[in-house]
């Protein structure tokens, strides 16, 4: 659940990333061919969504996988779409743009984002960035089973403790 809701891609279980992989397609027409309402719908678009995820943002995804177990096929994947750019549009245009840097192109996800969130253990001291220039940072403590609507990076670390849940 907290995936779906998320604005970056959450540290990923690499036997759960072996299985999207060699199922995409299945998924797909899984999808065209299941009936509305089925709970296997939702898990399958959920994946989905998860691959055009990572198509949509890749360079900054991968520039994270690379501190993380998954960084040499990170690094040859980016090094593969680059090469790819060159052969096909860059080698075709004049020498002053014929370089292009993936991570400055391709757009960063929205961590300002802001969800809604389920607190499932007490936390507490969090601190809030503010939103404006007039306003102040300050510290709230979030009770179990509260809800909220927060900036998605001030709890990005509960999320990937497992602390709240986005909803």
């Amino acid at each position: 659940m907290n995936e779906k809701f998320s604005p970056e891609l959450l540290e990923s279980k690499s036997e759960i990333v072996e299985c999207v992989i060699e199922q995409l397609e299945h998924m797909e027409e899984n999808l065209k061919r299941a009936k509305k309402g089925d709970l296997k719908v939702s898990i399958h678009r959920m994946e989905v969504e998860r691959i055009r995820f990572i198509e949509k943002y890749f360079p900054h995804v991968l520039e994270k996988e690379k501190t993380r177990a998954e960084g040499e096929p990170a690094i040859l994947y980016m090094a593969n779409t680059e090469a790819h750019l060159k052969n096909v549009a860059l080698k075709h245009m004049p020498p002053n743009l014929q370089k292009v840097d993936l991570l400055q192109t391709v757009p960063k996800p929205n961590l300002d984002s802001f969800v809604f969130l389920r607190v499932k253990e007490r936390q507490e001291n969090i601190l809030v960035e503010p939103e404006t220039d007039e306003q102040r940072e300050y510290v709230i403590d979030l009770e179990k089973d509260s809800q909220h609507l927060i900036r998605y990076k001030t709890i990005a670390p509960l999320v990937a403790s497992g602390a709240v849940q986005l909803i």
